[in-house]
């Protein structure tokens, strides 16, 4: 008899209304491989993107229905062939490109490390991608000691992270948001600055010696502020507008996920030494309604679903 298990899946490409919990065969892990029983999964706009029809270019057409997620935690209950140093029972975080909105997902072993009992299963649900992102992001540009970072869109999940790593590597760092946010960016060690027409008059006024780099979380007008402010524009890195990154010289997100980042992440928030906020966790069957909500990119920290 086939195994069977709950996913939020959709049958064609759609608005949010299209995510509905169905039954659907569960996987089994291969060689190399380990399943998960996942408790919790993140949420974010590569999600979304990939509700609407899309795929990233490194990945084939699959067969729907598509399940989408790409960050998870919970507990690994099958360990492939060939695969040593997890066993059964553990509990671990991981990334994959799809499948996570699952009670089941089955990733390479080399894609999950164990999770710190300290961890919140929401929290480690959610961390993969904003950690990742942003250290990689932060890497391409060379963001070295006493220099100044402009980051936008800085109190969402990747901002939240590029603050923290950005001032662990004694940058300065200039956070744009939404006023109801200032205090949060405050408490991540920002300097915190309102969008909005004079934006890049503002950013000179917290920045007399100039800023060396920016991360674009928010595209259109902060696209064009931080190429107007950095003097190098391949320091420039945005998240969201790679065709516009091409046309001015700007540079999009480069290099892989790998465990071991992000195990160093969820190690230090398990020390107290890296914050990590869920503003949401919804259930399995409200993945629309967490949809819903990334769609409207506004908010601080992570949205996860439990499983």
């Amino acid at each position: 008899m086939t195994e069977l298990m709950r996913a939020a899946a959709f049958a064609e490409p759609g608005g949010p209304e299209v995510l509905k919990v169905m039954e659907l065969p569960a996987p089994q892990a291969g060689p190399g491989q380990v399943r998960v029983r996942v408790r919790a999964a993140g949420v974010q706009p590569f999600d979304v993107a990939v509700r609407t029809g899309w795929l990233p270019p490194y990945m084939d057409e699959t067969d729907y229905p598509r399940i989408p997620g790409n960050e998870f935690a919970g507990v690994v209950d099958q360990v492939g062939a060939d695969v040593t140093g997890i066993a059964p029972g553990t509990d671990v975080l991981g990334f994959t490109a799809l499948n996570s909105y699952a009670e089941y997902v089955v990733v390479p072993a080399a894609n999950v490390t164990a999770k710190p009992s300290a961890v919140p299963w929401e929290v480690a649900g959610g961390l993969t991608a904003g950690v990742q992102t942003a250290e990689l992001a932060i890497d391409g540009m060379g963001l070295t000691d006493g220099e100044t970072l402009l980051v936008h869109a800085a109190a969402g999940s990747v901002g939240t992270a590029a603050v923290q790593i950005a001032r662990r590597r004694g940058a300065t760092v200039i956070g744009t948001a939404r006023e109801v946010n200032h205090d949060y960016l405050r408490r991540l060690g920002a300097i915190p600055v309102v969008y909005g027409e004079g934006l890049a008059d503002r950013v000179r006024a917290l920045a007399p010696d100039g800023v060396h780099a920016a991360l674009d979380g928010a595209g259109g007008d902060a696209l064009e502020v931080s190429i107007e402010l950095v003097p190098d524009r391949a320091r420039v890195v945005t998240l969201v507008e790679h065709a516009a990154a091409e046309r001015l010289g700007a540079s999009v997100v480069q290099g892989q996920r790998s465990a071991e980042r992000l195990g160093r992440y969820a190690r230090l928030y398990a020390e107290g030494a890296f914050a990590w906020p869920v503003r949401r966790a919804y259930r399995l069957e409200e993945a629309a309604d967490a949809h819903r909500e990334v769609e409207g990119r506004h908010g601080q920290g992570k949205v996860v679903i439990t499983i």
